[in-house]
């Protein structure tokens, strides 16, 4: 038995250390002898804590007392059986691993990492946004991603970490295949299969006609919605489960009767304005979190909620959606009120 990775004890006083530093699992150990202080400041993430009592009578501590305080740390939940050697995670993923360990109750890290690479998960939209989107998964060890995005590579795709200036005027989706393939050459990039999530990433506003085919095609979607000083992240549409982007243009369109023609006027035509560098990974970043998230088998936070960053200080607040009862997502839709006279007047 081991602690969890990433758990440093610290000593905090003469009688006392600290387990952790993050406030949702470190645990302060008080009233210790010096002795056990010097015992328990010696212990890492190799420390077989099974054989810590016997260490701690040769140093002078109580054994007794060691080994309660073990038992404690383990019903806290801080520790885990010792790895399986030949399961341990290696590369760009063993940070993501040990983290997983932390959150899950079972300490079942490397095999969540491992899982990943029977996932597949599409990006649509492959400007600065989407191929860090995808940069991120291949990292995360995603087995295979599914690419879409045919416009060219221009000038303001060019940001830190993603298209190269000898890529302008290629396909997003060759220069984005050779980006993924350099940086994780064991990932599979392809542009057909079933995926297990798609991230769309779209400018201005969410095409509807494609809501309607991913619902239609019941595709697990995440939709990110870029502007020129904003962004929206979210939601998570599990069709049949969660509120849908249809609700969310319903519910404006309630507060907002101009809205579905703004909406069908954005959506139409050049949509393609550049993506500011910081915002762009941001939006990158939080997207890639809550696929893995879902990937790992969490309940997904962005079920029903957008996250919207705005610059220039990447501030962002949570808007939260019910299902809209016009829509038929979720429940059969009620019928509108009918516009007009009354018949035979």
């Amino acid at each position: 038995m081991q602690l969890r990775p990433g758990l440093r004890v610290l000593p905090r006083a003469a009688d006392e250390v600290q387990v952790g530093t993050d406030p949702r699992w470190a645990v302060r150990l008080v009233g210790l002898s010096a002795a056990e202080v010097r015992v328990w400041t010696a212990v890492d993430g190799t420390t077989d804590l099974t054989s810590l009592p016997t260490r701690a009578r040769a140093a002078g501590a109580d054994p007794v007392a060691v080994a309660a305080t073990v038992d404690d740390l383990r019903r806290a939940g801080l520790t885990r059986p010792r790895p399986d050697v030949a399961g341990a995670v290696h590369g760009p993923a063993a940070a993501d691993a040990a983290a997983w360990t932390l959150l899950r109750p079972d300490a079942a890290g490397p095999r969540v990492v491992a899982a990943r690479a029977d996932a597949i998960v599409g990006v649509v939209g492959l400007g600065p946004t989407g191929l860090g989107v995808a940069r991120h998964l291949a990292a995360a060890g995603v087995g295979t991603l599914l690419l879409d995005d045919e416009a060219p590579v221009r000038s303001p795709d060019v940001v830190a970490g993603g298209h190269r200036w000898a890529d302008v005027g290629t396909p997003r989706l060759v220069a984005a295949t050779r980006v993924l393939r350099e940086a994780t050459p064991g990932t599979r990039v392809t542009t057909d299969g079933e995926p297990d999530l798609v991230v769309v990433v779209e400018q201005e506003a969410a095409d509807p006609l494609r809501t309607v085919r991913l619902l239609g095609e019941q595709v697990t979607h995440l939709s990110v919605v870029l502007r020129v000083a904003d962004a929206s992240v979210g939601p998570l549409v599990r069709p049949g489960t969660d509120p849908c982007l249809r609700c969310l243009d319903l519910h404006r369109a309630d507060a907002d009767p101009g809205w579905p023609a703004v909406l069908g006027a954005v959506t139409t035509g050049a949509r393609d304005a550049g993506e500011v560098g910081v915002l762009a990974g941001a939006c990158a970043a939080l997207a890639a979190a809550h696929v893995l998230a879902f990937l790992a088998g969490t309940a997904p936070a962005l079920s029903g909620t957008t996250v919207e960053i705005s610059l220039p200080d990447l501030a962002h607040r949570e808007r939260h959606w019910s299902a809209h009862p016009a829509c038929g997502c979720l429940t059969p839709p009620v019928a509108p009120a009918p516009i007009g006279p009354p018949a035979g007047t």
